[in-house]
């Protein structure tokens, strides 16, 4: 298994677009043209870019035939879920039960996912087959692509299922509240003001909980976020802060943000967050803007020790719930994050 690359398009098109018994049962639906297959490809690279996980290609260990894709997709108003598209003449090999498995590794042991969801479509039951070989359990039905479809879950206590292979090189550590001061100076690496934030002269509320990613033993990556009650034009609106995203510098450069950021609003979903917002210097709004994330031009209202202020920073939202972005205001109702 390896992402997904401009190089497979063609085994994509020969494997899976072409193949009307495979694609009769994706959302995109039939698409017999080598043109659609580089889309596809290119689209899976994007997913990759944004979130540092995605669909692999499946080759065969011993001829390094391609067999399928298999992957991880982070849907914006869905989360993340598991698909897989194999070559007939794959099929019935448990291939895709076995990438599958992996993919459920990456998702729970490695990104500490909260949950994953699989979609299908009714009349397929060689996959739904495959998903409760996997644990998966019936969660009701769903739109997807403009489809009705039957929605699967995973959570947790899928990953009882899943070999411990214990060599992940990244792994994602959830904890509550605002981190360990020991991992935080570690990422910190001496800088006195890693976030760029002290210019404004805020105050910052603690954070309920805290993802760090640690490789070989030691914190590299982190982001805190909490849970609070805000108003966007004055109407309530349940939201998560994000903010303490910070890369020690060595590890700089490597997608790591990316991943720890996809996988914190992820928790934010699963407590019931309908919106992610966070506070950022200008400088930094491309680098949101790419990983999906939108800008807001209207003004945001924080709380400081000395009474409501607007904020000096920009203000970014990632919506979980399909809800209309302010035109007016944005109240955080506390202090920033």
């Amino acid at each position: 298994m390896e992402p997904i690359s401009r190089g497979d398009s063609d085994d994509l098109f020969e494997a899976v677009v072409s193949q009307a018994s495979v694609m009769q049962w994706l959302a995109t639906g039939r698409a017999d043209s080598r043109s659609a297959a580089k889309a596809m490809c290119d689209d899976h690279i994007a997913h990759w870019t944004r979130h540092g996980y995605g669909d692999y290609a499946v080759r065969d260990a011993a001829t390094h035939v391609f067999l399928g894709r298999v992957g991880l997709r982070n849907r914006a108003q869905h989360g993340v879920d598991l698909g897989f598209a194999v070559h007939p003449r794959a099929q019935g090999r448990g291939i895709a039960g076995e990438a599958g498995r992996a993919c459920l590794d990456l998702a729970f042991r490695r990104l500490s996912l909260p949950a994953v969801s699989a979609f299908v479509l009714p009349g397929n039951t060689a996959s739904i087959a495959v998903l409760r070989r996997l644990g998966a359990q019936a969660d009701g039905t769903v739109q997807s692509s403009g489809l009705h479809c039957l929605r699967y879950r995973f959570d947790r206590a899928a990953a009882e299922h899943v070999a411990d292979d214990g060599g992940a090189d990244l792994q994602m550590n959830l904890a509550m509240g605002p981190g360990s001061p020991d991992d935080k100076a570690a990422l910190r690496d001496g800088l006195p003001d890693p976030f760029g934030l002290d210019g404004p002269g805020l105050v910052w509320a603690d954070k309920q909980h805290t993802l760090t990613a640690v490789s070989e033993g030691r914190p590299v990556a982190s982001a805190g976020w909490l849970l609070r009650d805000m108003a966007f034009d004055g109407l309530p609106r349940r939201a998560a802060g994000l903010g303490d995203v910070l890369v020690h510098p060595a590890y700089r450069g490597q997608g790591i943000a990316r991943t720890v950021i996809s996988v914190a609003v992820e928790h934010a979903r699963a407590a019931g967050a309908d919106t992610v917002i966070l506070l950022c210097r200008p400088a930094l709004v491309s680098l949101y803007t790419q990983l999906g994330w939108s800008r807001l031009s209207v003004p945001a209202t924080l709380q400081q020790p000395d009474g409501a202020r607007t904020s000096p920073l920009t203000t970014m939202i990632y919506d979980l719930a399909n809800l209309p972005h302010p035109t007016t205001s944005v109240d955080l109702r506390g202090l920033p994050f």
